[in-house]
């Protein structure tokens, strides 16, 4: 472990090793005593906590807090110090920085100080001299606790106002879902905290895109990596996972880190995880209570600050009924979890997902983008699309690896669903009837102008399509750019 030590006054910071607490913040260490001090940052060093903030003087810690209170987690309290004593820091701490958790950590053992504390607001109380595991537990505990607090508050603020902080983040979803919306605001609220998260959804609703922005939106500064842990065997998936050191298994002429190592201080995304062996969830299980893994061949436990976050599209609790799935497993899985709904539950997303690959489609096959029929539109949204966005995608190009030139053909999708028009709800013209001579001075009170007409069957398709450029400009015999440009000229008059 490698400890600095900078001299501020009577504040001490020292930096330690990194782990999955990262994201929550500095650890204040509070003792007249600077050997505790050095003593306890190099415990919690070891553990992979770092930013420890120690200070030895306790007339520093309120104006210490005051200035950095949005940087400090929490704080671990000595009672017994001159100046100003532990139980008056704690009374000010809880009355100034209401949320902020406060450790007791004390050499008395008196059971009326104890409960006196706890009432003030401590959220634990040890004494001196403290395992290495009871202040571990008591910090990792506190934290938990200050990151729930935090998700609340984060929940409730999206619940009041609806808004999305980062929707960069989500670009490469595309929807105008309500379901998937209230699902980004999930995510924003739930990214800055280190805990696993299990998304779950049918094949091909998009749950590794949804696994992709949560990393976007983490800040975290490690990588992303993935992983199908699908068909592994266990020495495959520690292999995988883990590494090996030289000498390991036949073979292994060098030793070679795993994706763990690979997404250290990032996110580590494991798809499929309900077709994971026994034997490999049970090192899992270890890797996500611990923080520890062990490579193949090796005694020695290594470290890891990577985020877990896991995708299936089984059910895990019919899984963990049937004996296949561990359940401590599943619950720790299941810190947050998010569904994504199918694209059948969603179908105003259908068009949108059209515009979008068929645009893709015609760039791979090096063709013009085809306007497409706009009875594509109406026919997909009554179908029920079992292998959801994916499917999708595949129809689209499928269509446009055998368009020729003009309109997109209907007939690709219809003889893929198997679906006829008719037995879907048209689209009605509400307009006036068109059998009337008089129909123009009906509708404008005059003859109108070349103009005044241009202008109507432009509004006219907007409406008929329900805003989408494409299907209008199919409706207009125009393409879609033609349109795009009608229509911002018309905004500059």
């Amino acid at each position: 472990m490698n400890l600095s030590c900078e001299n501020n006054g009577e504040t001490l910071l020292m930096d330690s090793m990194n782990k999955s607490f990262e994201n929550n913040g500095k650890i204040l260490l509070v003792d007249d005593e600077p050997q505790i001090l050095s003593m306890a940052s190099t415990v919690l060093g070891s553990e992979g906590f770092e930013n420890l903030v120690c200070v030895h003087d306790s007339r520093d810690v309120l104006p210490l807090l005051r200035e950095k209170k949005e940087s400090i987690a929490l704080t671990v309290l000595d009672l017994t110090m001159p100046h100003v004593s532990g139980q008056e820091l704690l009374s000010g701490i809880t009355s100034q920085f209401p949320g902020m958790p406060v450790i007791v950590m004390t050499g008395a053992q008196d059971i009326e100080t104890a409960i006196a504390c706890m009432k003030a607001g401590a959220i634990d109380y040890l004494v001196k001299p403290v395992e290495t595991d009871r202040l571990v537990s008591s910090i990792r505990k506190a934290l938990e606790i200050r990151s729930l607090r935090s998700e609340l508050i984060s929940l409730k603020e999206y619940l009041l106002t609806d808004v999305l902080k980062h929707e960069d983040a989500f670009s490469s979803i595309i929807t105008r879902s309500r379901k998937m919306r209230a699902i980004f605001q999930y995510l924003e609220a739930i990214a800055p905290t280190p805990h696993t998260v299990i998304i779950t959804g049918e094949t091909g609703v998009g749950k590794e895109l949804i696994a992709q922005a949560l990393h976007r939106l983490s800040g975290r500064k490690g990588d992303y990596v993935a992983v199908n842990v699908a068909g592994l065997d266990d020495t495959m998936f520690s292999d995988t996972l883990f590494g090996h050191r030289k000498g390991a298994f036949t073979g292994a002429d060098q030793a070679r880190s795993g994706l763990i190592a690979k997404a250290e201080k990032g996110t580590l995304f494991l798809d499929e995880i309900g077709d994971l062996r026994p034997s490999s969830q049970v090192k899992l299980l270890r890797l996500l209570q611990e923080g520890t893994y062990y490579a193949l061949g090796s005694d020695f436990p290594a470290k890891s600050s990577a985020r877990i976050v896991v995708a299936s599209n089984r059910d895990l609790k019919a899984l963990v009924n049937d004996g296949v799935f561990r359940k401590d497993l599943f619950y720790r899985l299941c810190s947050h979890r998010v569904h994504v709904p199918p694209l059948r539950e969603r179908p105003e997303d259908v068009p949108d997902l059209l515009d979008h690959f068929i645009e893709a489609a015609a760039r791979l096959f090096n063709k013009a983008i085809p306007a497409p029929n706009p009875e594509i539109a109406e026919l997909l949204s009554g179908y029920d699309f079992p292998g959801n966005v994916r499917e999708l995608e595949a129809m689209v190009f499928d269509a446009l690896a055998l368009h020729k030139s003009g309109m997109l053909s209907v007939d690709t999708f219809r003889d893929i669903t198997g679906k006829e028009l008719s037995k879907v709800s048209p689209i009605v013209h509400t307009g006036p009837p068109v059998e009337e001579s008089n129909q123009l001075q009906r509708i404008f009170g005059h003859f109108p102008t070349f103009a005044e007409v241009q202008n109507y069957l432009v509004n006219e398709a907007l409406k008929l399509s329900k805003g989408n450029q494409s299907q209008a400009a199919s409706m207009l015999g125009v393409t879609r750019q033609a349109l795009n440009k009608r229509l911002k000229n018309k905004k500059k008059k």
